[in-house]
C-alpha cells in the first residue's frame, strides 16, 4: 500500500490484489487535486463515496456523485477534478483480460466480446455499494473468500447491468455444491480463495456463487461463516477463550468472531461461553 503526498485534507491509498493478476486499486479524497489528461492500459471501474467529481471523457463533461458508478475504457483520454468542496472515491483498474474473463463466466460463452460500458457514469446505488464493499474487503486483506466473492459479484453486476453481458441460466448443481460444502466443513479454519472452491466444484467462480446460493440460500462465504460459528460454539462450550477460538476457527481476530457470532446466535461469544461452558 502507498500513501501519496497530497495537500492538506487530501489522502490517497494505492494497493494491489495479487489474486486478480495484480489488480490495482485506489481509495482517495481530493479537494484540490486535478488530474492531467491521461489514459490507462486498463479499465477504470469505481464508485463515488462522497462529494462530486467532474471529468471530461468521450467529448463531454461528466459529474459523479454518491451512489454513482464510473467507467472508463482502456486508452480513453480523460482527466478529473473536484466539483465543489471535493470528493471521495474508490476505484479499481481491472485489465481487459480480467473483465473479459468475468464476462465469459457470466455468459458461459468463450466468444463474448470485449466489454463496453455505454455510459461513463450511471446512477446505481446497489452497484456502487457492491463496488465499495469489494474494494474495502480487498484493501483489508483479512478474509480471502469474502474479498473474492464481493469483487466477482461487483464486476458481474456492472457487466450485466451496464455492459449488456447476458448471463447464462443456472440450474441445480447438487454434486458441485456438495463438494464445496464438504471442503468448507473440513477446512473452515483456512483462507480459501474462491478460485480453489470453483476448481473443486468444476465450475467458474461466478457460476459457483450463483449455483451455491440457489441450492442453499447463501453464498459460499456466508455458508463458511456459519460453519465457523458452529465450530466456535463447540470450542466455547469447552471453556476456551474467545480470542483463542477466533484464531482456531479461521476468523481474522476476536472482533470478527464477535460480529459473525452475534449476528447468528444473538449473543457475544463471551456471553455464550459463560452460559454453556462445562
Amino acid at each position: 500500500m502507498a500513501l501519496a503526498p497530497l495537500a492538506g485534507g487530501e489522502q490517497a491509498r494505492f494497493f494491489t490484489a495479487d489474486r486478480f493478476g495484480g489488480l490495482e486499486c485506489l481509495a482517495a479524497t481530493f479537494r484540490t487535486h486535478r488530474y492531467a489528461l491521461h489514459t490507462h492500459d486498463t479499465y477504470v471501474v469505481g464508485a463515488i463515496v462522497a462529494g462530486c467529481e467532474t471529468w471530461n471523457v468521450r467529448g463531454a463533461r461528466r459529474y459523479a456523485r454518491p451512489g454513482d458508478l464510473v467507467f472508463v475504457h482502456p486508452h480513453e483520454v480523460h482527466d478529473g477534478e473536484p466539483y465543489g468542496a471535493g470528493y471521495c472515491y474508490r476505484m479499481t483498474y481491472p485489465t481487459a483480460a480480467l473483465l473479459h474473463g468475468v464476462a465469459t463466466e457470466i455468459s458461459g460463452r468463450q466468444t463474448v466480446g470485449t466489454p463496453f460500458f455505454a455510459e461513463p457514469v450511471v446512477a446505481d446505488a446497489r452497484g456502487a455499494a457492491l463496488v465499495v464493499a469489494a474494494h474495502r474487503a480487498v484493501e483489508a486483506g483479512g478474509d480471502v473468500l469474502a474479498a473474492d466473492e464481493l469483487l466477482s459479484r461487483a464486476y458481474a453486476h456492472c457487466l450485466v447491468r451496464h455492459a449488456r453481458v447476458a448471463p447464462s441460466s443456472v440450474g441445480r448443481e447438487p454434486g458441485a455444491v456438495g463438494r464445496v460444502k464438504a471442503v468448507l466443513a473440513e477446512r473452515h479454519a483456512e483462507d480459501l480463495p474462491l478460485a480453489a472452491l470453483a476448481a473443486e466444484a468444476g465450475l467458474s467462480p461466478h457460476h459457483l456463487i450463483r449455483a451455491f446460493r440457489r441450492d442453499t440460500g447463501l453464498t459460499p462465504h456466508a455458508w463458511l461463516l456459519s460453519v465457523r460459528v458452529e465450530a466456535a460454539k463447540v470450542r466455547l462450550r469447552r471453556g476456551e477463550a474467545p480470542a483463542d477460538v477466533a484464531t482456531a476457527t479461521g476468523f481474522c481476530d476476536q472482533p470478527h468472531l464477535t460480529r459473525a457470532f452475534k449476528a447468528r446466535v444473538g449473543v457475544t461469544p463471551g456471553a455464550y461461553r459463560l452460559a454453556v461452558a462445562a
